[in-house]
């Protein structure tokens, strides 16, 4: 038996040789077990997970799909994934053989998620239903492909909600200006806002920008990088996606005010971060406090972004162009923000008459 006691200390240990997916035979030890059983059920998991036996829990299966999966997407991507599994599909499903969830399992979860109210009676939205199932079934179609699990009961089931967006807000121009002239009297707040709706920055790509990244000669801001608080550490990593790696104009006076700005921090280096003063926190406060003193309505920070778009479209730029400024592919503009652009049918129809109405 490969369980034993470390009288010494009084605890157990595990000793377990094993063949890795290599072939190359290779012996693991594990120490610090407070029970004899604690130490046996390590070991049973252990070897579930190396021979990848669908009767191991799903539990297990989540460290080996961590395992597989981790080190192959963004940082940031994964801490999602990971709060959604731990908080929402582990304590339905952790103590479960994955091998024995059914559809029935599945759809008990889903009916569960669906009947949840907030304290203030709200129900979860249905994009999040939608990502909470997508999670599930990511991991289970893992096990299917790979792990030889002999089908995926989620997938059976189906999805619950919809990737259906919640209904977008924004500013017009002139709330903006209102919202602006109230912020005015906490300088560097203002000018990250005037940046997150005159450039359309994401909230992490503005908090991460440093004056390398401002050309003030060319009136540009290059976009690399995105800036984000984790565990009570300053965490730079790559931007969301590739395309949003870019280069943004400014217009003249947001040039005048980042080099305001630059002025007023004092011995800021080329690449410290200009914004290191502010914190998300201190960014919704202000949010909350100018938007009642303009009287213009709440809407979160990332709707600065979604403001700075409605301009572009209402300006007549193609969905192409705005993509290429914001970091989005084309489709997803037209996607997402299809009701905002002005219907071109009637124009279409006048343009396809004039072709077609010569003689045949």
């Amino acid at each position: 038996m490969p369980v034993y006691k470390y009288e010494k200390k009084g605890t157990w240990y595990v000793m377990v040789r094993y063949v890795d997916w290599q072939g190359t035979r290779k012996q693991k030890c594990k120490r610090g077990f407070d029970t004899k059983r604690e130490a046996q059920e390590w070991e049973r998991k252990f070897r579930q997970q190396t021979s990848a036996d669908m009767d191991m829990t799903f539990e297990a299966f989540w460290e080996l799909y961590e395992h597989d999966k981790k080190p192959r997407v963004k940082e940031s991507t994964w801490d999602t994934k990971q709060n959604i599994v731990e908080t929402k599909i582990l304590p339905y499903f952790g103590k479960k053989k994955i091998s024995d969830i059914s559809t029935k399992d599945i759809i008990a979860w889903q009916n569960e998620l669906l009947a949840y109210r907030d304290e203030n009676h709200k129900p979860y939205s249905a994009a999040y239903l939608k990502t909470l199932h997508n999670q599930m079934n990511a991991i289970l179609n893992h096990a299917v492909k790979f792990y030889n699990l002999s089908s995926n009961p989620s997938a059976k089931v189906g999805n619950m909600g919809s990737d259906k967006h919640t209904q977008m807000q924004f500013w017009t121009t002139e709330e903006y200006k209102r919202f602006a002239e109230a912020a005015m009297d906490k300088p560097l707040s203002y000018y990250a806002f005037e940046i997150l709706y005159w450039a359309g920055l994401r909230e992490g790509e503005m908090l991460a920008l440093t004056p390398a990244d401002i050309n003030l000669e060319k009136g540009t801001i290059t976009v690399n990088k995105t800036y984000k608080r984790k565990k009570g550490q300053d965490v730079i990593t790559s931007p969301k996606t590739e395309k949003s790696n870019r280069t943004i104009s400014m217009p003249q006076f947001l040039c005048e005010e980042i080099k305001d700005c630059l002025k007023m921090i004092y011995g800021i280096k080329k690449n410290d971060r200009i914004f290191s003063g502010l914190s998300v926190h201190m960014l919704y406060r202000e949010m909350d406090r100018c938007s009642k003193e303009a009287g213009v309505k709440r809407i979160r920070i990332h709707d600065l972004r979604h403001s700075h778009i409605s301009l572009l479209i209402d300006m007549g730029f193609s969905a192409v162009a705005i993509g290429d400024r914001v970091g989005h592919e084309s489709v997803e503009i037209t996607y997402r923000y299809a009701h905002l652009f002005p219907s071109k049918q009637g124009e279409m129809a006048s343009q396809l008459n004039d072709i077609g109405k010569g003689d045949f």
